[in-house]
């Protein structure tokens, strides 16, 4: 089949926002229409709605909204006081922002190599890196899919070490834990955070983020340090940021967080066709105590050059994440770990991921598999 026959079949986009939000349009623009009228646009009620739908999506005690993502790590790393001398060890292969927001507390990123099937931090690595700089573990819940949390959490408590999950893609994710209870992403650590991207299974129009906690004293200072450190208001006892949640983000957020499960149903149903029909390639591993809510569907394959440029031909939406470990980073490079993580280096030259929300329809996601298997046998 040639070029221009390919491009001209179904166009398929890696995310189609459009499609996302025309069921639910009058909805949203009635919930921004009402911040309008409140004139509450910081920190008013739709974000205490917010953060209470939240605690109760999730089973946190404590939901705080700020302004990203990158903000949530930021101030969670700024409420357990870890600083310069301090070490925290993450993930190389995730977005720049989990060691990007240890760097900018002014401690050291340690990277731990990932397991090869879920991508995720090993975890039968993490001990050897423990140092007595060591302050915290930050693993990253990549994909949609969580990173092994009991033997996390035990080396934590072993250690006396925190742990932040970066949960930014994994909102509504679980896990079996050892001892019977099924817990949510976010909810394990001494932190949870999550990012509202608008690339996200629960998208803002914009950037947007939230801590969790079930610590009620960690929830005051991450309040508290979200607002410049002001308690009360004009009275200063620590610096802190400006990490607060838009109103009108809030809102918005609201509206979807309903519809959040029936979309990683979408997603997992795709998934499951993708995982049956997919011959050629390595698709994603998923740990039989996890559901996975598939943030991305990532595959793998020694011909990503040739399947890149197959997808771009036929109009298929793609996306390399991450085509770079962090511990490779240029800006790390004073770190000397630059060959410390063979499987992520490694993955980062093979994965790709694929369209895989809610809204594909039968003869996208036919139209993917026909062109991966094609370009990759």
């Amino acid at each position: 089949m040639s070029k221009t026959n390919q491009a001209t079949q179904v166009a398929v986009p890696l995310l189609d926002l459009q499609a996302q939000y025309a069921p639910i349009q009058d909805q949203v623009l009635a919930a921004i229409a009402e911040v309008f009228q409140s004139k509450q646009f910081i920190q008013g009620e739709a974000v205490r709605k917010l953060e209470a739908e939240i605690c109760a999506y999730t089973g946190a005690k404590h939901a705080i909204g700020v302004s990203s993502g990158t903000d949530a790590l930021l101030v969670s790393l700024m409420a357990l006081e870890i600083g310069p001398g301090d070490e925290v060890i993450t993930s190389p292969f995730t977005f720049f922002a989990t060691a990007g927001s240890i760097a900018r507390v002014g401690a050291t990123p340690v990277f731990v190599d990932i397991d090869p099937k879920t991508y995720n931090i090993d975890v039968e690595k993490i001990e050897s890196k423990i140092t007595g700089k060591t302050k915290a573990i930050m693993p990253v819940h990549l994909f949609g899919q969580m990173a092994d949390m009991d033997p996390i959490m035990k080396l934590a408590n072993r250690y006396k070490l925190s742990v932040i999950e970066d949960a930014a893609q994994a909102i509504g994710s679980k896990q079996k834990m050892e001892s019977g209870e099924t817990r949510s992403a976010g909810t394990i650590g001494d932190f949870g955070t999550f990012s509202f991207f608008p690339s996200k299974n629960l998208g803002a129009c914009g950037d947007g983020g939230m801590v969790l906690t079930n610590n009620s004293d960690l929830a005051d200072r991450v309040r508290c340090l979200s607002n410049h450190g002001s308690h009360p208001k004009y009275y200063h006892s620590v610096v802190g940021g400006n990490f607060r949640l838009d109103s009108m983000q809030a809102a918005i957020l609201s509206c979807k967080l309903p519809y959040a499960d029936s979309h990683h149903e979408g997603r997992q149903r795709h998934a499951a066709i993708y995982d049956q029909e997919l011959r050629w390639v390595g698709t994603p591993e998923v740990d039989p105590k996890n559901t996975s809510i598939y943030n991305q569907y990532t595959i793998r394959t020694p011909k990503r050059a040739k399947l890149e440029q197959a997808l771009q031909d036929a109009n298929i939406g793609h996306a390399i994440y991450y085509p770079l470990p962090l511990n490779k980073q240029e800006c790390f490079k004073y770190l000397n770990q630059a060959h410390s993580c063979p499987e992520a280096e490694a993955a980062a030259g093979e994965v790709l991921s694929i369209p895989v929300f809610m809204e594909l329809s039968e003869e996208q996601v036919s139209r993917v598999i026909s062109v991966v298997n094609e370009a990759t046998r």
